[in-house]
């Protein structure tokens, strides 16, 4: 089987499949080792964290009941932003993975929760746990690489419409819970073949639709309500929070999948994928965020995206542990493990945003034909 990836420059040609198939062996002794390891402590993490979020989140909306005065609107919103962040991050984006299904506990089990996002927890998961991390920045198989409004690799046919990739981006960062429901449900992909009266759209379109009418309902309306004479400021508060909320998420997503370093595939690379093939492909296509341990769970440890990608269902509070035994192994191997500062990042993935939206200039390609990466299995 022939990996093969459209690159002037091959990152992996010096490996061979017995390297390959090695690197495989060390990564899943690494998730075993976590998974025999994982206990109590672990358990306390998620259950600090999920009762430190509640209390964060009830007593910001509490101070919110006095938004009319500024000192409150401020200490409301910046409280209520953090909560809704660590919420939607550490919270119920693990949970949603099945990080914590191991605890048996059905109050944080990725089959009873349901977060704080109009995109439903069931659509969620089948198309960013099944198809996402399954097809890990393929061209053409994973949506979160560009969320099929972007062109996200100098192989991609450029046209007139990919001007606005910058502009869609920022809008797509302000609503962003709004973009994730509508490729959830894979709403592009139904209005292009004209499929919307599709039954098994038309019910995913249905259950979005309750979940936005909820959120609404929570955010916009009865919290406002309480909060009386306040109702027009509170609902600002929840507006806001919610901005910074989406801003932040988008963020720290395009930081872990867009910036300069990682790679992108085609469809054809991922035929015949072997378990160390796969678990190379992660490595190559996602990138870190270096910080503070503040920083990383206001991630929801995604800052730590490579070593969440090689282990999608381990705790999330292991990803810090287990980074340097990966990055040692990256060393190893003569691969690049892509990661830096919060602001870099940021800039970087919305550079090559910007760049992408721009016709190729010639005298920065070299012509480029498939490449054989790495040969496995008989020649």
């Amino acid at each position: 089987m022939t990996v093969i990836q459209k690159k002037a420059v091959n990152p992996i040609a010096h490996l061979s499949a017995e390297d390959i198939e090695i690197i495989g062996k060390e990564l899943d002794a690494i998730r075993d080792r976590v998974l025999a390891d994982r206990g109590e402590r672990d358990a306390r993490y998620i259950r600090k964290v999920v009762k430190t979020q509640r209390t964060l989140e009830m007593s910001s909306r509490a101070v919110l009941l006095f938004s009319l005065f500024p000192p409150a609107w401020l200490v409301g919103t910046a409280g209520l932003t953090v909560a809704k962040i660590l919420e939607n991050m550490e919270i119920g984006h693990n949970v949603l993975h099945g990080q914590w299904d191991w605890m048996r506990d059905p109050k944080i089990h990725s089959t009873t929760w349901e977060w704080d996002h109009v995109s439903p927890a069931d659509q969620w998961k089948q198309s960013h746990n099944e198809l996402h991390h399954r097809y890990t920045n393929v061209v053409g198989k994973d949506n979160d690489l560009g969320y099929g409004i972007m062109r996200v690799d100098e192989d991609q046919p450029w046209h007139p419409m990919h001007l606005g990739q910058p502009l869609w981006n920022l809008l797509n960062a302000a609503f962003f819970e709004y973009g994730i429901a509508a490729y959830d449900m894979e709403l592009g992909d139904h209005l292009k073949q004209r499929k919307l009266k599709d039954p098994t759209f038309r019910a995913k379109a249905r259950a979005v639709g309750r979940k936005i009418r909820r959120q609404v309902l929570k955010d916009y309306v009865v919290h406002p309500l309480l909060s009386g004479p306040s109702f027009l400021s509170t609902l600002a508060a929840t507006f806001t929070a919610n901005l910074l909320r989406n801003v932040w998420s988008h963020s720290v997503i395009m930081c872990g999948h867009f910036p300069n370093g990682v790679e992108t595939f085609e469809k054809t690379s991922i035929e015949g994928e072997t378990r160390g093939e796969w678990y190379l492909r992660q490595m190559l296509g996602s990138a870190n965020i270096s910080g503070s341990r503040l920083l990383h769970i206001m991630t929801g440890n995604l800052s730590f995206q490579i070593e969440h990608h090689l282990f999608p269902d381990l705790p999330s509070n292991r990803y810090q542990e287990v980074a340097p035994q990966v990055r040692a192994l990256f060393d190893r191997y003569g691969l690049r493990y892509t990661t830096g500062p919060l602001p870099k990042q940021v800039a970087s993935a919305w550079w090559k945003v910007i760049r992408l939206s721009l016709p190729n200039r010639r005298d920065s390609r070299q012509p480029i034909a498939p490449a054989p990466l790495v040969t496995s299995g008989a020649a």
